[in-house]
């Protein structure tokens, strides 16, 4: 065998053994290479999530995304959001953050929806109080009450007792995935106690209309609360006097008339 073959061989081998050395280096630094620490795992929606429902495992994910991109509240495994109620609608691709969910705790995910300070109060409706069966969960209205204001007499008085109520169910449903008009019977409304007393009192009294409102008018007037009815004032009489007689000279003594022909005379009598 010549020098030149052996040469030939023996670089072969080198560049063999080089090559392969940096494969194995290679390959070692991917798979000891440390996680980015500008990244994080996230829970994100793969399918729209409606306003009312629970959250299921195969509607959401996770994946990586910068951290200066996350919200502090957002999720990093799919089991913490799993379970809960949306309290908004989530789109696909939407970030499923805690101020979006909330707890079901038992009972029907109607009460999950519901602010600790709050109360759900319905209200019976038709195509007309129900604005012409355009409401939907999650709207905001207003509540005008309408009141006679005498027995017996056609004047009456309107006037709007509660302003910008969340809407949390038209009957028995509470999702937002329905665009067209649908009239229904019953509006669930959320309030506070007080306002929940005022609603009471004002169905007693009279006619309720709702007011839809535009979603970007936050604006609240003071609420004008039901006054409670006033107390039976006591209608003090004064006691009559009573009036004072006072007798004439004539008629302090008393006397007879006596009548002899034509003649008449008074005799005293004591």
């Amino acid at each position: 065998m010549s020098s030149r073959t052996l040469s030939l061989i023996g670089v072969s081998l080198v560049m063999g053994l080089g090559a392969a050395w940096m494969a194995d280096s290679w390959l070692s630094a991917r798979l000891n290479a440390k996680p980015d620490d500008h990244l994080r795992s996230v829970v994100v929606a793969t399918v729209p999530i409606p306003f009312g429902q629970m959250v299921e495992a195969q509607q959401v994910t996770t994946v990586r995304m910068p951290m200066d991109t996350i919200p502090d509240d957002a999720f990093d495994s799919s089991e913490q959001a799993v379970g809960k109620i949306a309290t908004f609608d989530i789109l696909r691709g939407d970030i499923v953050r805690g101020a979006r969910l909330s707890e079901h705790l038992g009972g029907s995910t109607l009460a999950s929806l519901i602010d600790p300070d709050k109360r759900a109060i319905s209200v019976r409706v038709d195509d007309v109080v129900g604005v012409g069966g355009f409401l939907l969960p999650g709207n905001r209205v207003d509540v005008l009450a309408t009141k006679t204001t005498s027995a017996g007499s056609n004047n009456a008085v309107s006037r709007t007792i509660l302003e910008n109520l969340r809407v949390l169910a038209v009957d028995q449903t509470a999702g937002t995935d329905k665009t067209q008009p649908v009239v229904v019977r019953a509006v669930t409304l959320e309030m506070s106690a007080t306002e929940a007393e005022a609603l009471v009192t004002a169905q007693t009294e009279g006619k309720l209309q709702l007011a839809l409102r535009n979603p970007l008018n936050l604006e609240k007037k003071t609420v004008v609360v039901a006054p409670p009815p006033a107390p039976v004032m006591a209608v003090a009489t004064a006691a009559v006097p009573k009036p004072v007689v006072q007798r004439s000279p004539k008629a302090q003594a008393s006397g007879i008339t006596v009548i002899r022909g034509v003649e008449s005379s008074v005799v005293n009598v004591h």
